[in-house]
């Protein structure tokens, strides 16, 4: 979502563009202006979902190193708090994301090198950071050397020339965002697929005394155990006991004695 929102802002010197011709036409300075004010309304959306997907990323960066710590035969480099601090510390996220993330890969995917997927996204989003600040930098440059107030055609061209030289030099930016996001989904769902695999082989098999949930019994042991007790269940022969070898009345037991124990 990031990514398109970029897209769309990355295109809105397009309208700017058209408005500018059209001040130009028409001699009406308030398109220019009208102009400003549609880049600045595009923009809005695009810094929450650029805030809302850093904070995304970083917790899913946290939570699938943090899962790395149960795997056997893992071997992390870094610590789980680089996978938070290593995008907000200055210069160390140029390069340490990246490392976590290769780490968590190479873990979660059980690979004795790091998928080319990381490299490629890493590259993207390295050219889509860089590049989206110097061509700020740039368009700055290029608005302040505009005329504040267009009186002639030259003037209104100035803006038109403007407005197409940011569109080209977004286009850098905006392909290598859209590669970035791509390939980072690619990532969380292939690490995310392997991590809850892992995990679903390491559960502890059910207990067997006393078995919950019941167990399943075959059809085949089902009939077998009926079997058996049906043939219990059936009477024997009658025998016939003589009055002699009948036993003769039981007395009551009496009080137990001191010391005894229970059933002796």
């Amino acid at each position: 979502m990031t990514a398109v929102f970029y897209l769309v802002v990355a295109l809105s010197p397009l309208v700017g563009m058209v408005l500018a011709r059209q001040a130009r036409a028409d001699d009406d300075r308030d398109l220019l202006l009208g102009a400003l004010i549609v880049q600045g309304v595009l923009a809005i959306p695009m810094a929450v979902a650029y805030v809302t997907a850093g904070v995304l990323v970083i917790i899913w960066t946290w939570r699938a190193r943090k899962n790395t710590d149960a795997f056997p035969g893992a071997l992390p480099t870094l610590g789980a708090g680089w996978a938070i601090a290593g995008w907000l510390v200055p210069f160390a996220n140029l390069a340490v994301p990246a490392r976590v993330v290769a780490n968590v890969a190479r873990d979660s995917l059980w690979r004795r090198f790091t998928p080319a997927l990381v490299a490629v996204w890493w590259s993207a989003w390295l050219v889509f950071s860089v590049g989206e600040r110097m061509v700020d930098l740039l368009d700055r440059r290029a608005y302040e050397r505009l005329p504040e107030i267009p009186f002639t055609d030259g003037g209104y061209q100035a803006y038109v020339d403007y407005y197409r030289d940011s569109m080209l030099r977004n286009a850098v930016p905006a392909v290598a965002c859209v590669i970035a996001a791509v390939t980072l989904i690619m990532l969380i769902q292939r690490i995310s697929a392997a991590q809850e695999a892992r995990i679903a082989r390491a559960l502890p098999a059910w207990p067997t005394a006393p078995v919950w949930p019941p167990a399943q019994v075959s059809p085949v042991a089902q009939v077998s155990t009926a079997v058996h007790v049906s043939a219990v269940a059936q009477p024997g022969p009658v025998v016939q006991v003589s009055p002699a070898a009948q036993p003769g009345p039981v007395s009551p037991p009496g009080p137990p004695e001191a010391g005894g124990t229970i059933g002796a």
